[in-house]
């Protein structure tokens, strides 16, 4: 009983802070861990010339992938992407450089299968943060092509309950608390490592990632461009758990991963209301 509070108490946290979403007391997820979301995991699925990379999704702390990914991975199968997804981490709660030597199994099996030379990856909150413990330590950053973030939580979050959940039953909370070791060691120049394209796409609306401009990278604009949903579509209400399912925020993960470098920060997406 006191697991199942604890995991209602999180559901929205996907990436730095249980407590935050504590408030919104969402349940847990129908669908088991292992069930991944549509449109991936078909491991015969070979790479085209317009599509040359595998996307790997990676889903935010207390997400399955199945929830997480459940409107993205279909539309990025239709696409013409092979599209990949797993589960880490002790429902990804466990150290984040733990998670990200799972991470990099898991892209070595993708390309195995695929016989493709890098894959991009799209991750949600931790998610869109683990994969660059992978890039800068674990060898990712010549098997990583594009890497875009959906309200990642690439500097940690200020929220104070983050700790404390963490503190319980979320190692990987602490590890995205603003400040933390982890993250001074994840962000120590270079914030950026050569050779992935860096894509960062947050909201205004984040109640999670606290101040949401933590989710932004520093690095040259050839690699790496910062997204702000409402610099485009200032009536845009997302937040933090919306984000993987909004049509805006595909069309910027499909504009970064359909061309050479990151995101082009001169896109003009289609606005749809999200009130």
């Amino acid at each position: 009983m006191r697991a199942t509070h604890a995991r209602r108490a999180v559901r929205l946290l996907a990436a730095t802070t249980v407590a935050a979403l504590c408030t919104l007391g969402l349940t847990t997820p129908a669908f088991a861990a292992d069930t991944p979301p549509p449109g991936a995991n078909d491991w015969s699925c070979k790479p085209d010339a317009a599509h040359p990379q595998p996307v790997i999704l990676v889903n935010g702390t207390f997400k399955t992938s199945y929830e997480n990914w459940l409107t993205l991975s279909p539309a990025l199968a239709r696409a013409g992407y092979c599209v990949f997804s797993f589960e880490y981490g002790d429902a990804e709660t466990a150290p984040i450089a733990d998670s990200a030597a799972q991470l990099r199994d898991f892209v070595n099996a993708v390309l195995g299968a695929t016989g493709a030379k890098k894959v991009d990856i799209v991750g949600h909150s931790q998610g869109g943060m683990m994969p660059r413990y992978y890039v800068k330590f674990l060898g990712g950053a010549t098997k990583v092509d594009d890497l875009v973030g959906i309200v990642p939580s690439n500097h940690g979050t200020s929220n104070p309950l983050a700790l404390a959940a963490g503190a319980t039953v979320c190692p990987s909370c602490v590890d995205q608390t603003a400040g933390s070791d982890f993250l001074q060691k994840l962000n120590a120049d270079p914030e950026t490592p050569v050779g992935p394209d860096y894509t960062v796409i947050a909201t205004r609306y984040d109640e999670v990632v606290l101040p949401y401009t933590s989710a932004f990278l520093d690095g040259p604009g050839s690699y790496v461009t910062n997204v702000l949903l409402q610099d485009r579509c200032p009536l845009d209400t997302t937040e933090h758990d919306q984000a993987p399912k909004s049509s805006l925020v595909q069309q910027w993960v499909l504009n970064a991963l359909g061309r050479r470098g990151p995101a082009d920060p001169a896109l003009v997406p289609r606005c749809v209301s999200t009130g």
